[in-house]
This record gives structure tokens, C-alpha cells and sequence, in this order.
């Protein structure tokens, strides 16, 4: 008897993805704006920039982000392994248990409950939903890999096997706190070990939510709409031990002149800078995955959104070691520079490579005949502007805050007063609001070109009983 997928949970996803990518982004959007006229918050409290930005940064990260993962890593298990999900009740569950957490979070943060930490704001009922919902993810993803029928562990289900168990441990000991109400609770930590818990938390959210998850769709999905193996699948493995190995004590590059010890801060700096090695050795094999097939690019948009965003994850795993450096933290730190290097990993990297693998994804999870190529050209060229329009102003805007913040008279006292400063990057705050919008244009976009798709005449079988053939050497 042929086993089919089930393909059910991740079209869900898949939408939901696109759905919550198009609000995350809007809500970027509108607080951009906001930065740039700060009448447009029209003194209601919860439309405040301080109210808003934790909302746009878990809805674009753990609402747009997460469900694209939640997609990927159901489907490249089920490929890879060549069966079924372990159990279709327990994969709904996370479905519906993800979108209350993301709904949740969309009621409460604009309503002023958080803890205040950064991409762990929400209070303790919802962290402990999340933490069940997370859990059952990795029974889901992991029973499917013991019950596989090949003996091989495709390297793509390495870093989405790596990115459920390291976020598991991270949610669950960065929000250790003791509620003093529905609403509202204390952290377990204190002082700088609140802190030092907080970036440990904070920065391997980048580097495991935001990257080993994402590094598992490039190694699937790369070789698959470049019809070519895995550059060097030896390269692959040495990548996922070197990052996962290094990534966990970047931390505190976060904390470089704080009261935190100061060989703690070193340790960071030096981990952060040999991190380079493992980064640049993932993004070189999944450039050179398309050796042979680089004339594809003129003419397979989707494959270009894939290629391009290595290309913004190498650039963005060179800037962040160097932004970890002290001296140049000196500078950087608490600038927009900082922004603009959050910018380029999360819309150059992690929307390309999602946006990429979702256009793959979804003709194939319908039937369906992707509605148009013209608009993923569209789409692709109008993301980039806005991408290199947004990062390019947070740069400069960046770079020169801190030069102004640290410019001294003969006297030693200071050149530039702060509200210069901020007169100075309202032009660099239109520039940004600019590419966010192009960005967000982008995203509707695709979301009209899914619309038509998924609702569009059936062309195909849903190739759901055919497993697939491991794209490496």
C-alpha cells in the first residue's frame, strides 16, 4: 500500500505564513512612519512606537518566520524520510496552537503586557502554551525521522532538528519567572544575569530560529529549483557542527560595555568573529550548488530569490562578527547601524529564502500551475530595492549617529546635542519608511499571485507518494 503525506498542515502554514508576513510587515510599515512623523500615532497609547515594534517584531519573526519554518520542515521531513507525519492530530495541534500564540501576542502587546524582553516579551500564560505547542513540534519532527524508511538523515533535517531542540531549551530558560498575576510576572533572573541569560536567549534567537532553521530550507530547496546535488555534502556536515558549536556563546557581544564581566564580553567577541569560518563555508556551498546551472538565474525568478538571499546571509554573517568586535561596537551599538544589519539577515535572508521556498511550495502542495513567473519577476526586483534601500539609509543614518554621539569639542564637551542627532537621520527615517514599503508592495504581490494560483484550474496531481531522491554527492 503506497503511503501519501500529509500535505494538509503545511498548505496551512504555508498561507499563514504569507498572511502574517503581509501584517508583520505592515505594522514595520506604519512605525516607520511613525519615526519619520511622529504625529501618526495620534496620541493613542496603543498605537505607540513602543507598543508597536514588539508587535511588528514577533509577527515578522516567530508569525511570518515561524510558519514558513513549521511549512518546510513538515514537508522536507516527510520527503526525506519517505513517510508520513507521525501523527496528523498532534501536527494540527501545533498548526492552531501557533496561530493562538501569534493572536495572542497580537492582542496583548499593543494592550502594554510584556515582559519587556527583547523577542520575549509575552507574558507567562502564553510562554507556557508556547512551550507545549514547541514541544510537540519535536515529538512531530523527530518521530517522523525514527519511523523513516531510508537510513540516511538528510543534512537539511540536521539544522531543522538542531533549531527545535536549541529554541525549545532557550524559550524555556530565558522566561523562567514567578507570576505575581494573570498578566504579569518576574523574571527568575536578576541584574546583569538577567541580561547575560536574556542575549544568550536573544542572540541565539537570531542564530538558531533565524539561521540553522533557514540553512535547512537552503540545503533542500536550493538543490531542488536548481535541479542540481548539494555542492559538497562533507562541507555541509562540517557547516552544521562548526555553527551549532559556536553560535550558543555569541551572546554577550550584545553586552560590550556593561557591567557584565569583561572576559565574558571578550569571550563573546572572539566566538562572534570565528563564527565567520562556519557562515561563509554554509553560503559557499550553497552558492556553489548552482555550479553548471548559473545561466538559470536570467530566467527562473524563484531560484533568484533563493541565490539571493545566501548572498545576503553571507554579507550579513561578515557584518555582525565585525559588529562584535569592541572597537567597532564602540561606534556601532545602539545606533541604526544595528538595524540595518538586523534588516539585512531578516528581509535579504530569511523572507528571500522563505519567499523562495514557498513559491516552490505551493503549486506543488496544490496541483496547481504557479499563476504567473512575471510577478515573481516583479516581486523579486521591487523586494530588492526596498531591501537595499532600507539597509543602505540604517548604514549611513547608523554610522553617522555614532560619530555625532561621540564628537567632542576642544573642551571635551559635546558637539552635536541628541535632538541634532535625531534631526539629522530624518531623512535616512524617509529613506527606510521607502523600502519598507517596497518590500511590503512585494509581499502583497505574491500574496495576489498565491491567491490566483491556489485558486486556479487543477493542472497536476499532488506528487505526494513519490519520495524524493537526496540532492547530494
Amino acid at each position: 500500500m503506497t503511503e501519501t503525506y500529509n500535505y494538509k498542515v503545511i498548505r496551512q502554514f504555508a498561507i499563514m505564513s504569507i498572511v502574517w508576513g503581509i501584517v508583520g510587515m505592515t505594522v514595520g510599515v506604519f512605525i516607520a512612519a511613525e519615526l519619520t512623523w511622529p504625529w501618526l500615532n495620534m496620541d493613542i497609547p496603543y498605537l505607540t512606537f513602543s507598543r508597536l515594534r514588539p508587535l511588528h517584531t514577533n509577527a515578522v519573526v516567530f508569525a511570518f518566520g515561524g510558519s514558513a519554518l513549521f511549512a518546510t520542515s513538515y514537508y522536507v521531513v516527510q520527503r526525506t524520510c519517505h513517510v508520513r507525519l507521525i501523527s496528523d492530530k498532534l501536527a494540527a495541534f501545533t498548526f492552531w496552537g501557533w496561530q493562538l500564540v501569534i493572536v495572542l501576542a497580537a492582542i496583548t502587546l499593543p494592550l502594554g503586557i510584556t515582559t519587556t524582553k527583547e523577542y520575549a516579551e509575552l507574558e507567562w500564560p502564553i510562554d507556557i502554551l508556547i512551550a507545549v505547542v514547541w514541544i510537540t513540534y519535536a515529538v512531530v519532527f523527530f518521530g517522523t525521522i525514527i519511523k523513516r524508511r531510508t537510513p540516511h538523515i538528510y543534512v537539511a533535517n540536521w539544522f531543522y532538528g538542531a533549531f527545535i531542540i536549541t529554541i525549545a531549551i532557550l524559550h524555556i530558560f530565558n522566561n523562567l519567572a514567578l507570576p505575581v498575576g494573570m498578566w504579569k510576572s518576574y523574571s527568575a533572573y536578576a541584574g546583569v544575569q538577567d541580561a547575560m541569560i536574556q542575549w544568550w536567549y536573544g542572540h541565539n534567537a537570531v542564530g538558531f530560529f533565524l539561521t540553522a532553521g533557514f540553512l535547512g530550507m537552503m540545503y533542500y530547496f536550493v538543490p531542488k529549483q536548481a535541479e542540481r546535488p548539494v555542492y559538497s555534502y562533507r562541507l555541509s556536515i562540517v557547516h552544521f557542527w562548526a555553527l551549532i558549536f559556536t553560535y550558543i556563546w555569541a551572546g554577550p557581544h550584545h553586552l560590550h560595555f556593561t557591567a557584565l564581566p569583561d572576559w565574558t564580553q571578550t569571550l563573546g567577541m572572539v566566538m562572534s568573529i570565528i563564527l565567520l569560518a562556519p557562515s561563509w563555508g554554509g553560503m559557499i556551498n550553497g552558492m556553489m550548488t548552482l555550479s553548471g546551472a548559473w545561466h538559470k538565474l536570467r530566467s527562473d525568478p524563484i531560484l533568484r530569490f533563493l541565490i539571493v538571499s545566501i548572498s545576503f546571509y553571507g554579507m550579513s554573517t561578515f557584518e555582525g562578527p565585525m559588529m562584535a568586535i569592541k572597537t567597532v561596537n564602540a561606534l556601532s551599538h545602539y545606533t541604526d547601524w544595528t538595524i540595518g544589519h538586523v534588516h539585512s539577515g531578516a528581509l535579504g535572508w530569511v523572507a528571500f529564502i522563505s519567499i523562495g521556498s514557498l513559491y516552490y511550495l505551493i503549486p506543488r502542495l496544490f496541483g496547481r500551475t504557479l499563476y504567473s513567473l512575471k510577478l515573481v519577476e516583479y516581486h523579486f526586483w521591487i523586494a530588492t530595492t526596498g531591501v537595499v534601500l532600507y539597509i543602505t539609509s540604517m548604514w549611513v543614518s547608523g554610522i553617522m549617529q555614532g560619530l555625532m554621539w561621540r564628537a567632542v569639542n576642544a573642551d571635551g564637551t559635546l558637539t552635536y546635542s541628541f535632538v541634532e542627532s535625531v534631526q539629522a537621520m530624518h531623512p535616512y527615517y524617509m529613506i527606510r519608511w521607502l523600502g519598507g514599503t517596497l518590500f511590503l508592495i512585494g509581499m502583497l504581490i505574491m500574496a495576489y499571485n498565491v491567491f490566483r494560483t491556489v485558486n486556479g484550474p487543477k493542472t497536476a496531481e499532488i506528487n505526494d507518494t513519490i519520495p524524493d531522491p537526496i540532492l547530494a554527492h
